[in-house]
């Protein structure tokens, strides 16, 4: 009897195994069809131009500073022997600030009075001698009354001389004493008892700190943009008050070694602060209604922007005030309605995007 046909026991797991091999060719086909489709327009933030009131600012750094300040020197180089004010004190007008060793001054005003009192005695006598020859009339010759008259004149010029000698020793008498100009609060004060002094070195800075004001400078860049009579928000460092005050001095030339043009705003109402503390002011250039974009809408040329129109991102030339602001004034290019996209990082004409929100 004939053996039945062998079993192939390995043909139905081969199928099997083709079957899920052709399944899985199908997914990874649907998977990239999908992924290779089309992609959709990048999303983009847009603002649509409208004209609204804009101010350009100048914020600049200043410091408090008052309106005038006296720097007080020595007129002759001594020894101080005392000083009787410091740093914060109030003066009256004339107070003596410091005091000089003045010795060998106060000797030579003794002197000078001195040589004028006996001056004075020689025109008293000289006066009598002539009084005398007067009186007596033809008994004295004429020669002899002119030299009593010549005599009397001469020591009268010598009592003259020697006054002028005793005022000048007694004015320099007094600049051995430092005294107060005017009425202040002492600012500095950069001498001690004992120290020698000379007539080139500032010994106390006066000042008044009733009229205070704001210094600083402007960077030559904006120098044109900067005139008097305008106005300015005024922020002292450590307040909350903003104060107002207005652009009272424009410095005529810029300082060639910084490049900076110096100015000097007022306060509106008289303001309490330490010298020197720092100050933000604001100078307000210019006030109108226009178009504004953002910076960052400018091309990387920084003549256009895009604007979205139909789907698509449009080069638009544009002229614009360059301010150090983050908004820019468009003076020409654009209108009202018009969709500016407000990033033109990465964007080119011509490319199509899509608005957020749709």
């Amino acid at each position: 009897m004939p053996d039945p046909a062998p079993r192939h026991p390995d043909r139905p797991r081969w199928r099997r195994s083709g079957a899920l091999a052709l399944a899985a060719l199908v997914c990874v086909g649907a998977l990239l069809g999908w992924r290779l489709g089309p992609a959709r327009p990048p999303v983009v933030a847009v603002e649509i131009m409208a004209a609204g009131p804009v101010t350009r600012v100048l914020a600049v750094n200043g410091k408090i500073a008052p309106r005038e300040r006296l720097a007080i020197r020595a007129a002759v180089g001594e020894v101080v022997l005392s000083v009787a004010v410091a740093a914060g004190d109030v003066v009256t007008a004339g107070a003596v600030l410091a005091r000089l060793d003045d010795r060998q001054q106060a000797a030579a005003l003794r002197q000078a009075e001195a040589a004028l009192a006996q001056a004075v005695i020689l025109q008293a006598q000289a006066a009598a001698e002539f009084g005398r020859d007067r009186d007596l009339g033809a008994q004295v010759s004429r020669m002899r009354l002119d030299d009593a008259r010549r005599s009397l004149a001469g020591a009268a010029q010598e009592v003259a001389g020697r006054a002028a000698l005793r005022d000048q020793a007694r004015i320099a008498l007094d600049h051995y004493a430092l005294r107060a100009p005017v009425a202040g609060t002492v600012l500095t004060r950069a001498v001690d008892p004992g120290q020698r002094v000379d007539i080139a070195t500032t010994l106390f800075t006066l000042a008044d700190l009733a009229r205070l004001r704001v210094e600083t400078d402007v960077d030559e860049t904006y120098a044109l943009q900067i005139a008097p009579g305008q106005r300015v928000r005024l922020l002292l460092l450590g307040s909350a008050e903003t104060r107002m005050g207005t652009v009272e001095v424009v410095a005529p030339r810029v300082d060639p070694d910084t490049g900076g043009l110096a100015v000097k705003i007022g306060f509106d109402a008289p303001v309490r602060a330490p010298v020197g503390l720092t100050v933000t002011a604001n100078v307000v250039i210019d006030s109108r209604s226009a178009l504004t974009v953002p910076r960052t809408a400018l091309t990387g040329e920084g003549g256009a922007v895009f604007v979205l129109r139909a789907g698509r991102a449009v080069a638009t030339p544009v002229r614009v005030i360059d301010w150090p602001a983050d908004r820019l004034i468009v003076t020409a290019g654009l209108a009202p309605g018009d969709r500016v996209i407000s990033d033109s990082t990465g964007l080119h004409d011509g490319q199509i995007l899509r608005e957020e929100g749709e």
